[in-house]
């Protein structure tokens, strides 16, 4: 299967069987992250395995409530990190200044580029994945558990396992067309009738046709942009953002 076909093909998955991963198969993710490409080739990222079941626990607890993460058989966090690169210059007798939001964000981009080489590898491995972006939340705990010291903080967190029957039968979600995506030179702001019509188009090829369009689209305006664990996320990512834009005055 050619890897535009396991692209295709790959859904999150939140139900594993009771199957562990070998050690074998966790090195070819692993290495598979390391080959992603990243800024400078500076791998401005660390990732930590999640084996301690009271930290399996409390992450589960912190991400929203989502107790079906402890039965994953492997969890990892993806950390920006620039307090390794910060240390390695001291050892050369350097005297680098303390990183800001542009290094904060192209760290981010760095982990997550890396979190994307260890999911495509692991759906052509029959490995499935799902990405716990509330890893962002309650960042102040999740700083403490993991022991981040600063220039550190979380990007992303990936669970893995070998999925279901059901899950591998389950229908994966219609994506947006490609017209309401891509844009030619420049941002096209569409009105009012565009968004409707390409957000119905894909319903339909959900199997969803929408009854009450302003209705649906309220339900998850609630349930993801005006719910807790967003605005939890935004005033987690705050706290620990804080500390460059701080270094930037």
């Amino acid at each position: 299967m050619s890897v535009l076909d396991e692209l295709k093909k790959r859904k999150s998955v939140r139900v594993f069987e009771e199957r562990p991963i070998d050690d074998e198969t966790k090195e070819k993710l692993y290495t598979a992250a390391f080959e992603a490409p990243t800024a400078g080739n500076q791998m401005l990222y660390s990732i930590i395995e999640i084996q301690s079941e009271e930290k399996r626990k409390l992450l589960a607890e912190t991400c929203d409530h989502q107790d079906w993460i402890l039965k994953a058989p492997l969890i990892v966090v993806f950390v920006a990190d620039h307090r390794r690169w910060c240390d390695l210059y001291k050892a050369a007798d350097c005297t680098p200044r303390k990183p800001g939001l542009g290094d904060a964000w192209l760290a981010m981009s760095d982990a997550n580029i890396a979190a994307q080489n260890m999911v495509v590898a692991a759906e052509s491995l029959g490995i499935g994945s799902c990405y716990i972006g509330d890893i962002i939340e309650q960042y102040e705990t999740v700083k403490n558990a993991l022991c981040l010291p600063d220039e550190v903080f979380p990007a992303c967190m990936l669970v893995f396992g070998y999925p279901t029957q059901q899950q591998i039968d389950r229908k994966k979600p219609a994506r947006f067309h490609k017209d309401y995506i891509v844009h030619i030179d420049q941002y096209e702001l569409m009105n009012d009738e565009k968004h409707r019509a390409f957000y119905e188009e894909r319903a339909q090829r959900n199997g969803a046709p929408i009854v009450d369009f302003h209705a649906q689209v309220e339900a998850f305006w609630k349930r993801k942009y005006e719910s807790a664990f967003s605005n939890e996320m935004n005033r987690s990512a705050q706290a620990y953002l804080h500390f460059f834009a701080d270094k930037e005055k």
